[in-house]
């Protein structure tokens, strides 16, 4: 067993999507996406929070590798938004930094959607 989801997805198509789903969970705190991905995606938000509270400079350029540079408003990016105004929200707490929330199936495919947001 591999330990991950492969998402019916090549290895370097899956990192992108998983990239670009951290990214927007960070700018956005709240995203809509199928049960598997949410799953997926909350392993790697986790520890992005976790870095986050770290702090240090070789955490930022972990964290780095992993988020893209958007816009995330404030004149900030999204790895910028991490360390400053998400991971000092969890400061006192050891883990846990999001929910999934179960949402029905999908119309077109029945697939199972849920929304993934971090605890406030």
């Amino acid at each position: 067993m591999a330990g991950y989801r492969k998402l019916n997805r090549r290895s370097d198509q899956r990192k992108a999507m998983l990239r670009d789903l951290v990214t927007q969970l960070i700018i956005h705190e709240k995203i809509q996406t199928t049960e598997m991905k949410a799953k997926e995606l909350q392993k790697l938000v986790e520890r992005m929070v976790t870095l986050g509270k770290k702090g240090t400079l070789a955490a930022r350029r972990q964290a780095a590798q992993t988020v893209r540079f958007l816009d995330a408003g404030n004149d900030q990016n999204a790895v910028q938004k991490l360390f400053s105004d998400i991971a000092p929200r969890f400061e006192t707490r050891n883990g846990g930094y999001t929910r999934i929330l179960k949402l029905g199936p999908r119309r077109g495919d029945a697939t199972p959607m849920a929304i993934i947001e971090f605890v406030e």
